[in-house]
């Protein structure tokens, strides 16, 4: 219970930090040649990078392309990938088969590759970096939404609302599209962690936001070549992506044991 309030602790500290910093009085991007790795202080929390600007503010701007992000690719990949695979799964035929190996193309390839590759031929910057995220997480939740649709089409709620006349516009989003919710919720908690770390890995190769844009990945490529001398640089920004993503892999595992009925014992 402890490590699930500080989960929730830190996910909402990141939230703050992604909508609020910009309201800050910070300086993310101010340089001071005299605090050229500086390490963390009482003057500083979080010390200096390389070029002397501080890496709280530094961080705290970086909270919020990695949230602007995460949450941006899943909206977007969530909804296209969802509608996909309600629809591949209700009408099934044709529409189904080529769904389903436009998918299995998809999967051929790693993901994080093709979005490189993606990123890479769209150019940098944090509109190509959602759109190419996008393009590869959709499939995730297509295939999800089909196979729960496809296992729930034939319940005797379904067959009376095709009986009774009901579109199948209406069958879709309000009998079938509410029962795979809790499912979905759950796959899109882990996909925001996914993401987490594909925009920071996809800013480490410098992909992502540009300079002086700060990014917790842009941050670890600029402190890894002063790791013996400034560990700091790294440190930080690296493990504010790890707190970020276990505290969202945590709740994701607290959605699933409370979403998931199989779950639960029957009284």
């Amino acid at each position: 219970m402890m490590g699930f309030r500080l989960a929730i602790t830190v996910l909402l500290l990141w939230a703050l930090m992604a909508l609020f910093g910009p309201l800050l009085p910070l300086s993310p991007n101010q340089i001071e040649l005299s605090q050229i790795l500086t390490p963390p202080s009482s003057s500083e929390l979080l010390g200096y990078d390389d070029l002397g600007r501080p890496l709280l503010d530094r961080l705290v701007a970086g909270a919020r392309i990695s949230f602007m992000v995460a949450f941006g690719v899943v909206l977007v990949a969530g909804s296209f990938g969802i509608t996909i695979g309600l629809l591949a799964g209700y009408f099934g035929g044709l529409f189904d088969l080529i769904t389903m190996r436009i998918i299995d193309i998809f999967l051929a390839f790693p993901g994080i590759l093709l979005a490189i590759a993606l990123a890479g031929v769209m150019g940098p910057g944090i509109d190509n970096l959602v759109i190419a995220l996008s393009l590869v997480g959709w499939v995730g939740y297509a295939r999800l939404a089909r196979s729960q649709v496809l296992s729930l089409k034939q319940r005797d709620h379904v067959t009376a609302a095709i009986a009774l006349g009901t579109s199948e516009l209406t069958i879709v989003s309000r009998h079938l599209l509410p029962l795979i919710a809790a499912p979905l919720i759950i796959e899109a908690t882990f996909g925001i962690a996914g993401m987490v770390i594909a925009e920071a890995g996809l800013s480490f190769l410098g992909l992502g936001v540009q300079p002086p844009e700060a990014s917790w990945g842009s941050m670890i490529r600029d402190g890894a070549r002063y790791m013996l001398v400034a560990p700091h640089m790294v440190m930080v920004p690296g493990l504010a992506i790890m707190l970020v993503v276990f505290s969202l892999n945590l709740l994701g595992d607290r959605l699933r044991d409370r979403l998931d009925i199989r779950s639960r014992h029957i009284s």
